[in-house]
């Protein structure tokens, strides 16, 4: 199943920019999904699972070391949205 996945990152930090910028990079490493970044989101699109994984190994990898953040998906089934 293809999925669409909308991606925003709010960190707990008044410098902003650089963890989502790291969220913004780690995600694009993965090539097997069509990624997209806009000015208030990232979208993921592709396999429902390949999709779901990489956004869950990218929180993970922004987590370390703990940055404190709230991550809002939007996950819309059987979408193509680009």
């Amino acid at each position: 199943m293809q999925v669409t996945i909308d991606v925003s990152m709010y960190p707990f930090d008044k410098e902003f920019k650089a963890p989502i910028k790291k969220f913004i990079s780690k995600i694009n490493l993965h090539k097997d999904l069509e990624i997209e970044t806009f000015p208030t989101s990232t979208v993921v699109q592709g396999d429902y699972w390949e999709a779901m994984e990489a956004i869950k190994d990218t929180i993970s990898l922004c987590n370390d070391p703990p940055e404190k953040a709230v991550y809002v998906l939007k996950v819309i089934p059987d979408y193509e949205a680009m």
